[in-house]
């Protein structure tokens, strides 16, 4: 990388939360990692399970459904552990406040970064906790590194993914809430200024991709 490409890419990784205008500085970040000293995976996981202990019951008794995304990247980065990347642990969040309110959300991009994912086995096993999805792709490389792909392109295979999401819906008789997320620049869009991965046309174009494939797949499967 050139310098300029090096400064672009350090304050890219220092911007805030999509839709906010925040962007955190060096000094935040260092302050905020200090919170973490002494505390490992398995601690952080003691730590969310009892959270989640304690507000099931109410949000069970609201009709609330909760849903956690998966941590993305799904391995450690800057030290801080990860708890939410793999299908053990998965099984370990339901498992320790079993209710209709605790769920996943289930993003083939954070889900599928790791080769050791197997994405539709994952739906099969935990398809009735599943409450919202991504539908995104990632392409990953020899050394675990990855980046953006297009949404039908990547090394998750989507068709296999929507093939089963669709057949969870048709089992449990639901709409489960989808979102593209993160699309490529293009058209006007690449003289617009927006935030990393969220231009409006490549979402667009990603979510057309996606409910057309949906549409072929339930048609294929279930229409009369």
């Amino acid at each position: 990388m050139t310098d300029d490409e090096e400064e672009a890419l350090f304050r890219n990784a220092l911007l805030g939360l999509p839709g906010s205008e925040e962007k955190f500085t060096e000094e935040k970040i260092l302050a905020a990692l200090k919170t973490y000293d002494g505390i490992d995976a398995s601690k952080l996981k003691q730590h969310l399970f009892y959270f989640l202990q304690q507000i099931v019951e109410l949000a069970e008794e609201c009709g609330l459904k909760m849903a956690i995304h998966p941590d993305d990247p799904p391995y450690p980065v800057l030290g801080l552990p990860r708890i939410v990347g793999t299908e053990q642990d998965a099984e370990d969040l339901l498992n320790a406040a079993p209710s209709p309110a605790n769920g996943l959300f289930f993003c083939n991009g954070s889900f599928g970064a790791r080769a050791d994912n197997d994405l539709v086995k994952k739906l099969k096993r935990f398809g009735d906790n599943v409450h919202f999805l991504h539908l995104r792709n990632t392409k990953r490389d020899e050394k675990g590194n990855f980046y953006v792909a297009d949404h039908l392109a990547g090394d998750t295979d989507m068709y296999s993914v929507i093939k089963e999401i669709v057949a969870i819906m048709k089992r449990r008789n639901v709409s489960i809430p989808m979102r593209p997320d993160h699309g490529h620049q293009m058209m006007d869009d690449l003289n617009k200024k927006a935030y990393p991965g969220y231009s409006t046309i490549g979402r667009l174009r990603g979510l057309a991709e996606l409910r057309g494939l949906e549409l072929g797949v339930f048609r294929s499967s279930f229409a009369s």
